[in-house]
């Protein structure tokens, strides 16, 4: 399934320009696009969110570190398919 940014912002309770703006300064996320353009999140994207907010909140750790951290989980997994 594929959540547009609205959708995406509600079930996260982040608004959708603050969604837009952790993807340009920190590529927090990396959502599908259409077409045309528009943005479009998976329930990946949604984990990753819930992931990035607890490590941010519940750890203290700035968005640019969670960013980093997200990325070497990321390539780790990537690591363990080959």
């Amino acid at each position: 399934m594929a959540y547009s940014i609205g959708e995406f912002a509600r079930l996260s309770g982040i608004t959708a320009t603050t969604l837009r703006a952790w993807q340009r300064r920190y590529g927090l996320l990396k959502p599908q696009r259409t077409e045309g353009g528009a943005r479009r999140y998976t329930l990946r994207d949604v984990a990753r969110l819930a992931q990035a907010q607890q490590l941010s909140q519940d750890e203290g750790i700035n968005l640019a570190g969670v960013t980093h951290i997200l990325s070497l989980q990321e390539e780790n997994r990537q690591l363990r398919r080959q």
